[in-house]
């Protein structure tokens, strides 16, 4: 691909790069792990304290504060020629701020199509674009083999929790809600307001949930916590879930399929 270009991002904002990006800003973790797996050592020049994969960028790259309580100097020492958010996971303001400084590509991630069209854009913009496709194909090929193996699995009612003090959960219109749907568990939480409602104890009762997720991320639910929720939900399974798979949309995503097939039948 030739430069300058003007490219699209998934808000609907265009950027314009003179050149092919090199140096990189990522502010997401799960984007992060995919610049990594696109090959992109040398370009990707700072990520956020929350990019732990792989171990070797956590341990080596300039950290630019968290994902939402970014260090707007930090960032600015590393003269980005592009900077890569996500609408959900950074704050709008700080986002808008950085605008105004750099060219900033955001993703907007509900769908797993949503996130196989972000990989492969990304390819586009850093000249990865034939590694993208390939990461892409082979995410979208496990998925078509794990959707096959799912329709024979029974249907299950789930509460999906992402937090504690207060207890939140995925709600309707976030990622974590569409792999839920994807491994043919309904959301009981999906009519509520909001992507992550906050909720109380006698929700979740009134709900009754035939199985309660707890994710491992960003809260630490361990197994320690089962027990807590399973005397309120004695009828209910209670389990705790790597949340990565569930919400981390790049090149994970190869691993998900796999991981959602040993839950399931672990159940």
């Amino acid at each position: 691909m030739s430069f300058p270009q003007t490219f699209t991002d998934q808000m609907g904002r265009e950027i314009h790069l003179p050149a092919r990006p090199q140096r990189i800003v990522s502010l997401v973790p799960s984007q992060t792990e995919l610049l990594h797996d696109l090959g992109l050592e040398h370009e990707v020049a700072g990520i956020t304290k929350f990019c732990i994969h792989p171990e070797s960028w956590f341990r080596s790259k300039k950290r630019v504060g968290g994902t939402k309580q970014l260090n707007f100097e930090a960032i600015r020492a590393l003269q980005p020629d592009l900077i890569i958010g996500n609408k959900e996971e950074n704050e709008e303001e700080q986002v808008l701020a950085l605008m105004n400084e750099f060219p900033v590509w955001m993703s907007d991630i509900r769908t797993l199509d949503d996130a196989l069209a972000m990989i492969k854009a990304l390819g586009n913009i850093t000249g990865t674009g034939e590694k993208a496709g390939a990461i892409a194909g082979d995410i979208r090929e496990k998925f078509s083999a794990f959707d096959r193996e799912a329709a024979s699995f029974p249907e299950k009612t789930v509460a999906y929790f992402i937090w504690k003090n207060p207890f939140m959960v995925a709600g309707n219109g976030t990622f974590i809600h569409s792999m839920l749907g994807r491994c043919g568990w309904k959301n009981v939480f999906s009519d509520l307001p909001g992507r992550y409602p906050e909720i109380t104890i006698q929700d979740l009762q009134e709900k009754n949930p035939e199985l309660v997720v707890l994710s491992s991320e960003p809260y630490p639910f361990a197994e320690k916590h089962v027990g807590e929720f399973s005397l309120h939900l004695p009828q209910s399974k209670v389990i705790v879930a790597d949340g990565e798979m569930f919400s981390w949309y790049g090149s994970r995503l190869r691993l998900a399929p796999g991981y959602f097939s040993a839950l399931i039948k672990s159940l």
